[in-house]
């Protein structure tokens, strides 16, 4: 059994506003395997300036993988708590490797009947007129749910296209999330998410910045409008110290991007914690390409969770792979008309 690695380049369609930045470019990498006339592909999905494993050694860490292959899943899963994204990629290239179908991870009605998955329609930070064709296609296209992206123009626009919404579609036909990704000051941030209750958002994810345990704590406990834990989840490791951190913020909802919580069994205990004390969740990619958001829709549809995922990023590069995946009516669909790219193993480990 040989192993390889290989960084991989998505380019955005249209550069892509967060509180963080403007997304141009996404770097994502891949692990290959071959094992005699089988071959496995994993992707690890690092993200620049977010992920706890964007560190110097990351590259290296990724050969340390390849020369230790034949350890197994299980194993390089246990040694790589430090590296999310790569025990992610761990995960899917053992699954790969065992499947009949390299990029079949999970059989099930998505994969076999075309059910679909319930995702939300992902709006970016803009300039105003930007984010408000964005917010009329997404409804043109059928999203039932919409999240937007806050916190990169005044507060007061991006109220004001909130209400525009609100004033059309009321929050039985258009169920409304917004991301602040941290924007908010724990001064401020109480206020504004009372403003926001008087809209019927379903839901606030980050308003402040992460690691503010006794603010957020706080904000948790007073809020109108149920708060959902996203970056604070970087970077918890173990068991007992992400059921510290529930037991101690009690969040409204919590958000699982595998390629930053530890893959598929890191959201797995964050989801048994989380029900264990009441608290709802929901799965979002973490702009993977087609690779590791084919691997997280597959899992996520095993799961049942009824509520909309955040698994609707696929669309927003030019060169991602082809792939049965398809986002339409407001939801992601695995088309067996449609055909992953030829050789995209091969391609990128010669």
């Amino acid at each position: 059994m040989k192993a390889c690695y290989k960084k991989y380049i998505l380019d955005f369609k249209t550069p892509s506003g967060t509180s963080r930045g403007i997304l141009r470019k996404k770097e994502t990498w891949f692990l290959i395997v071959r094992d005699n006339d089988r071959s496995g592909i994993g992707e690890c999905g690092l993200l620049k300036g977010l992920s706890v494993d964007d560190v110097p050694e990351y590259e290296a860490k990724l050969q340390w993988v390849c020369d230790h292959i034949q350890e197994g899943k299980d194993w390089l899963w246990e040694q790589l708590s430090e590296f999310p994204s790569i025990q992610f990629g761990v995960e899917q290239l053992f699954l790969s490797l065992s499947a009949k179908d390299p990029f079949l991870l999970f059989p099930s009605d998505f994969t076999e009947k075309e059910s679909p998955i319930s995702i939300n329609g992902l709006v970016w930070m803009g300039k105003e007129r930007f984010m408000h064709d964005q917010i009329q296609q997404k409804i043109a296209e059928g999203f039932g749910c919409i999240k937007m992206k806050i916190g990169a123009i005044d507060f007061e626009t991006e109220y004001g296209l909130l209400e525009g919404i609100r004033g059309k579609y009321g929050a039985a036909e258009i169920e409304l999330r917004v991301d602040a990704n941290g924007a908010f000051t724990p001064e401020d941030a109480i206020h504004k998410l009372e403003r926001l209750s008087k809209l019927d958002i379903h839901s606030i994810e980050q308003p402040i910045k992460k690691g503010q345990f006794d603010k957020m704590e706080l904000l948790c406990k007073e809020t109108p409008l149920p708060i959902a834990l996203d970056e604070e989840l970087i970077g918890v490791f173990s068991v007992t110290e992400k059921e510290s951190l529930l037991r101690r913020i009690r969040p409204q909802y919590i958000i699982l991007k595998p390629s930053l919580v530890g893959g598929f069994k890191g959201s797995l205990e964050w989801i048994e914690l989380a029900e264990k004390h009441g608290i709802s969740w929901w799965v979002t990619s973490a702009l993977e390409s087609n690779v590791g958001l084919s691997a997280i829709a597959q899992w996520t549809y095993t799961l049942k969770n009824k509520l909309p995922q955040g698994l609707g990023t696929g669309s927003l590069y030019t060169n991602n792979f082809e792939s049965p995946l398809e986002v339409t009516d407001g939801a992601i669909w695995y088309r067996k008309s449609r055909q992953w790219e030829k050789n995209i193993i091969s391609n990128l480990c010669t």
